[in-house]
């Protein structure tokens, strides 16, 4: 199993990020739409890759009650980064257990595979060192990841007219993982205020 490959400190961070914040919707309030509003637009201005729609899209999506800063919002990008990470390796083992695919496919799939196993171990990493602050560790993470997803498209693209498999699922990924990125580099501008995300 894929999570086998998880040091015990990543599955123990991994099931302390899942459990403790809740996926469940609550009414958004107007001072944190406004605060994903601008975020998302700094985001989507200072990077051309970054869709300001899906960014506030995504961000509204697992409104949680106790955000009130930039810092809570960073936390829920991460988390829906590693939410999306996790769900594309059910799918990717889905598929290589249908046995649907021509060989070319089915060993791109396992690259892929292989590709995103290694991106939650880095977006776990990635969320452990923004708690701690490390936040040049954390960007340099996430934009690994975001390099995991560019490869895993690649994989496709390298037999002319073959469909790439995960294209939504790798945009997906890059998009959050891009966002985390944005926000992280924005709280590093007004460090020491993590202890402040919960009101």
């Amino acid at each position: 199993m894929w999570h086998c490959s998880f040091s015990s400190l990543s599955l123990c961070c991994l099931f302390l990020l899942l459990t403790t914040i809740p996926t469940h919707c609550y009414l958004i309030s107007p001072p944190l739409l406004d605060l994903i509003n601008s975020t998302c637009k700094e985001c989507s201005d200072k990077s051309a890759n970054i869709n300001y729609n899906f960014c506030v899209t995504s961000l509204q999506a697992i409104p949680i009650t106790h955000v009130t800063n930039l810092q809570g919002v960073g936390i829920v990008a991460m988390e829906l980064a590693l939410e999306n990470a996790t769900n594309t390796i059910s799918s990717i083992e889905k598929m290589l257990s249908s046995k649907e695919f021509d060989p070319f496919a089915m060993n791109c799939l396992r690259d892929c595979l292989e590709l995103y196993v290694d991106a939650i171990t880095m977006l776990v990493d990635a969320f452990v060192a923004f708690l701690a602050e490390h936040f040049d560790i954390a960007t340099v993470l996430m934009r690994t990841v975001m390099d995991a997803t560019s490869t895993c498209d690649e994989e496709f693209t390298e037999k002319q007219g073959e469909l790439t498999l995960l294209a939504k699922e790798n945009y997906n990924l890059f998009q959050l993982s891009d966002i985390s990125s944005c926000i992280i580099q924005q709280v590093s501008s007004v460090p020491s205020q993590l202890t402040n995300v919960s009101s």
